[in-house]
């Protein structure tokens, strides 16, 4: 029988690797509602990764290495605003070079610190509260990025429900052009709301060099934008949904480890793809169920105004 000190650091592993794909995925999920499809999320989370950690490690504060990895996501989103939204060219093909210019920035800025290592980011302990078995670890022991995932999560779900900027988002996704008649700056809002996911893929990647795992490497996003992405399909575009499907994904990230460790003869490259076969198996029922249709009616479609 598995001992509850064992059960409780499986399960608060699984929120600290739920934590980036939910920082990044609710930076998509706005911009998608505003009817803007950014594939760059990955570019721009390694990105924040490489910068963030330049950052801390130069200036010995993780708090410094955070604001400059969301303003490193902010500004390269930036890149990808002006070319699919301010000049109307392909999102997709826009996205892709944004993700592509940001792996060769990443290995570019983070090319001086390969084999050093920081201090990860401070777990929180509440004497009583942190030492009860298997809650205490998983509620009360998680790091500020774990929190504030779910601060931030609480906060645009209020907003795009329960707030008039949030109502207006919606409209942008939902018709354009509608909501440019009604005088609404279409292209400003999508920029602002591209912004905001750039800041937010630049918190995930924070999170993963100084978090999560506190030394840089190239590549180690290992594809966790992608599964963002996914994310946001997969919870309908809906807030609560998407807190869901991001601990799900976190699980079968952690739980693929552990099996690996029980020594059951399954190769481990097979394992270590298991999170996104689940991405894959989770598109297809999505599917299958015709669940894409919740999707804002102008997401992916470029808006260019009358002259």
């Amino acid at each position: 029988m598995l001992d509850a000190a064992i059960i409780g650091a499986v399960l608060a592993s699984i929120v600290a690797a739920a934590t980036t794909l939910l920082l990044a995925s609710i930076g998509e999920l706005v911009a998608e509602r505003a009817g803007t499809l950014n594939l760059g999320v990955e570019g721009m989370m390694i990105v924040g990764a490489a910068v963030g950690y330049a950052a801390a490690y130069g200036s010995g504060s993780l708090i410094l290495g955070t604001i400059a990895a969301m303003l490193a996501g902010t500004l390269l989103s930036l890149v990808f605003a002006g070319l699919a939204i301010w000049l109307a060219a392909n999102q997709v093909a826009s996205g892709l070079a944004t993700t592509i210019l940001g792996l060769g920035l990443a290995g570019l800025i983070g090319s001086p610190f390969v084999g050093t290592t920081l201090t990860a980011a401070p777990a929180l302990h509440i004497p009583v509260l942190s030492d009860l078995p298997i809650v205490g670890p998983v509620l009360f022991g998680q790091d500020a990025f774990a929190y504030a995932s779910i601060a931030l999560l609480a906060i645009v779900a209020y907003g795009l429900a329960r707030t008039r900027a949030g109502l207006v988002l919606r409209a942008v996704g939902e018709s354009h052009v509608a909501a440019h008649a009604l005088g609404h700056p279409v292209r400003r809002i999508r920029t602002l709301a591209v912004m905001f996911g750039g800041a937010c893929a630049g918190l995930a990647g924070a999170q993963l060099s100084l978090a999560y795992t506190p030394f840089w490497a190239s590549d180690m996003t290992a594809g966790r934008g992608w599964i963002a992405l996914a994310l946001v399909v997969f919870s309908a575009w809906r807030p609560l949904w998407l807190l869901g499907g991001a601990y799900l994904f976190g699980a079968v990230s952690i739980l693929q480890l552990h099996v690996q460790g029980f020594g059951l003869g399954i190769p481990s490259q097979l394992l270590s793809s298991l999170p996104y076969l689940a991405t894959i198996a989770a598109l297809v029922v999505i599917s299958a169920l015709k669940r894409g249709q919740g999707a804002p009616a102008s997401l992916g479609v470029p808006f260019v105004p009358d002259r």
